[in-house]
């Protein structure tokens, strides 16, 4: 693996290394969802969940797009969920 290549993987496993951002991600696994839902379920204070989504977004794991007053987030690369599939089996089986 090159350098280059590592330092992006480096950046989506330091994205996606936290509890509520990892949350977010199997909210929106299956379906995008507007924020107010995704507060529901995570069950995090607006203000935890919009910053952690900016830095979702940030690090194009997310995408969203406006529905009038709404922003609706998705998974931006299925292949980010496939990683943390991996990693949920992982720690499982420990």
């Amino acid at each position: 693996m090159d350098y280059d290549i590592a330092q992006k993987v480096t950046h989506v496993l330091k994205a996606v290394a936290h509890p509520i951002r990892l949350q977010i991600i199997e909210t929106l696994e299956n379906g995008e969802l507007c924020v107010s839902r995704i507060i529901e379920k995570v069950g995090a204070r607006q203000a935890v969940i919009s910053q952690q989504l900016s830095l979702l977004k940030d690090k194009d794991i997310l995408d969203c797009r406006r529905e009038g007053t709404s922003v609706i987030y998705r998974i931006k690369n299925p292949n980010v969920i496939h990683l943390l599939h991996c990693v949920y089996n992982h720690c499982d089986q420990s």
